[in-house]
């Protein structure tokens, strides 16, 4: 790396700075940097009480003893932790290098567990088992398969899970005794990747389980575990509408489900499997339900709406289908819904924006919320953070987009610069939670964050999500420079000094508005962002290429392929003439590193200012504290020269 080079007259003048001749931060030989000026060791200790904050997420309740597994980070990456009663200690049971987030106990004794871990963020996961000594045993073939999604039989002998191992693009569904791996085996083999197992019924003979389209098209089939032989259960003909499975009814005579069937948002349902009537819910809520969790005795139900992206929680007793909701939940995001086995206690993960995730457990007889971790935020002060605000803006169309506004601490005034930041997917959601480190540029910087949702977010019904697909693709890029005319509106925010940035799907958007809004921008920072749609079908992983033709449109069709040809950034890299930094893992399955390594080198043939950074040992997005340590120095440094200046 180099240091950032001055004038040699004012080289001459003055004395040697600190990011000239100090110490500065290692870069670890696990990444590839180019581009990046050196980075000042001053910045560890400057931005240290928001590098060292961590949050948890419930993995799983053990079934015998009222305790839990979580998930959190007191290393490198998160791991699974034992927490025996509220407020209890978190004892770390799982060491690995890579994160490991979800848990499964047996649901009879609790005797061991099942997790999934993958190498390195390929996503390729593969299934463990954990006994009581603390001993792990793989059970999947270890390969370039994604194993996981599994669901215990009633009697907590078997498992069954979806995987890739066949051919690595069809996910086929598979059976298996933990306790012996030897017992596994196809008991279905499907076409396509979007497969998912969501029951088992009640003799143990047959799985409900679900097949994804798109995300506005799934089916529900019943499959047969002995014959293989898979039934359709919704739609009984072909339709754009989802159908979601969540479980039989206690009695196995309905299905339990979410639907878009006659409406514009996933409804809770329920199915009469003799009548074949599908009555819906909470079709007072024009909201999606978004989490479901059941009873272990099917009587009870748990269910979050998302609401213009905030959670709320609600309980439904299962025979009368009657729901209310549960009054005086903290105002901010609602997740890992779970019960104990018993039913009497309801746990969760909540985050608000002043708040990290922590886990929860809500007493269902008083109602009483019990608090059972508290994550340090290593010193960050959060005092000062001011409530997200939803904002709305109208686009080229004359349509609404709706965003969060983080306004910066009050201390700083006068017109403040702004980030940009969208979401991935595309059909994802920016929501309004806690910011961690981003609480930085707030706090620190006086800048403000923007988090918008465009046409394709999900959230804002089905009509919605497909206002992006296909041919329509910039118009949600143009949702964002309509934004730009928003900001200019504004009094206290600065159109003179914008960032935009996003990761994935955002990170496509972040190339596209630098190419179409050059002059409307300072700087983007493009974070495993999509740079050529072509490249990018024809090199993402078998599993998704089909899910992705149906929103982003089928390369196979010459006409197709010369429109996302001609909205490629790529193919425009001469128009980005603001800086630019690049951020890539460099196992990311989902967009391979490719996507950015010819962003970059193209950049740089047509002469533009291009920093990058991919770490090897990284997927789609950082985890390892490490990397994302680096990423975030990087970050601000390219936030002071390119945007506060």
């Amino acid at each position: 790396m180099r240091a950032t080079s001055l004038p040699l007259l004012i080289l001459a003048l003055l004395p040697l700075t600190a990011a000239a001749q100090g110490p500065t931060i290692p870069v670890t030989d696990n990444l590839t940097v180019e581009g990046i000026p050196s980075l000042p060791a001053s910045l560890v200790s400057e931005v240290r009480s928001y590098t060292e904050g961590r949050g948890a997420s419930l993995a799983a309740w053990h079934p015998v003893r009222k305790e839990m597994l979580i998930s959190t980070r007191f290393g490198i990456t998160s791991q699974l932790h034992q927490v025996k009663f509220p407020g209890g200690a978190r004892t770390q049971i799982t060491f690995y290098e890579d994160a490991v987030a979800g848990a499964n106990y047996e649901p009879n004794g609790g005797r061991y567990f099942l997790f999934n871990k993958d190498a390195g963020g390929n996503e390729f996961s593969q299934l463990y088992r954990m006994d009581a000594d603390g001993k792990a045993t793989l059970l999947t073939d270890g390969k370039r398969s994604q194993n996981g999604g599994g669901a215990w039989s009633r009697d907590g002998k078997r498992i069954a899970y979806s995987s890739t191992m066949r051919n690595g693009k069809d996910r086929d569904i598979r059976v298996m005794d933990p306790l012996d791996p030897a017992t596994d085996r196809v008991v279905a083999e499907n076409s396509g990747g979007g497969w998912g197992i969501s029951d088992w019924s009640i003799d143990d003979k047959q799985l409900l389980i679900g097949e994804g389209i798109s995300v506005n098209e799934s089916r529900i089939h019943v499959l047969d575990i002995a014959t293989g032989v898979k039934t359709r259960l919704l739609p009984l003909k072909d339709e754009r509408t989802t159908y979601r499975a969540i479980a039989w009814n206690a009695e196995g005579t309905g299905i339990f489900l979410t639907s878009t069937k006659d409406s514009e948002f996933n409804r809770l349902c329920i199915y009469d499997l003799k009548s074949k009537k599908l009555t819906p819910i909470t079709a007072a809520i024009p909201w999606d339900v978004a989490g479901v969790e059941l009873t272990h005795d099917r009587s009870r139900m748990a269910f979050t709406t998302n609401e213009d992206g905030l959670s709320k929680l609600y309980l439904l007793d299962t025979r009368t289908l009657k729901y209310e909701e549960v009054a005086g939940m903290p105002v901010g995001l609602i997740g890992g819904l779970s019960f104990t086995k018993d039913g009497r206690a309801l746990g969760l993960t909540l985050t608000t924006y002043a708040s990290t995730s922590d886990v929860f457990e809500l007493d269902l007889a008083s109602k009483k919320l019990l608090r059972w971790t508290e994550s340090e935020l290593g010193g960050m002060d959060v005092s000062g953070l001011r409530a997200p605000e939803l904002v709305k803006w109208p686009s080229f169309d004359k349509r609404t987009i709706s965003g969060y506004l983080y306004r910066p601490h009050a201390k700083f005034t006068g017109k403040r610069p702004v980030i940009i930041n969208i979401h991935g997917g595309p059909e994802g959601q920016s929501r309004p939670g806690f910011q961690g480190r981003n609480n930085f540029f707030l706090n620190e910087l006086g800048v403000a964050i923007i988090y918008p949702n465009v046409r394709g977010s999900s959230g804002y019904g089905k009509s919605f999500l497909d206002l992006d697909n296909g041919y329509k693709r910039e118009e949600s890029v143009k949702d964002i420079g309509a934004l730009l005319d928003w900001i200019a509106t504004q009094p206290d925010l600065d159109a003179d000094r914008v960032m935009v940035t996003g990761g994935s799907y955002g990170g496509y958007m972040t190339l596209a508005v630098s190419v179409l809004y050059a002059d409307r921008i300072r700087c983007a920072l493009d974070v495993v962002g999509i740079s050529n749609f072509n490249t990018f079908l024809k090199n993402t992983e078998d599993y998704r290429r089909d899910l992705r033709r149906v929103e982003y449109g089928d390369e196979r069709d010459p006409k197709m392929a010369a429109f996302l040809e001609g909205i490629s950034p790529l193919n425009h890299a001469e128009r980005i003439t603001k800086p630019l930094f690049i951020v890539q893992g460099g196992n990311d399955p989902r967009v391979p590193a490719s996507e950015a390594v010819q962003m970059k080198d193209r950049i740089k043939e047509k002469g533009g200012t291009v920093w990058f950074l991919m770490a090897n040992d990284e997927g789609h997005g950082f985890r390892k504290k490490g990397n994302s340590d680096f990423q975030f120095y990087a970050t601000i440094a390219f936030i002071r020269e390119h945007l506060l200046k």
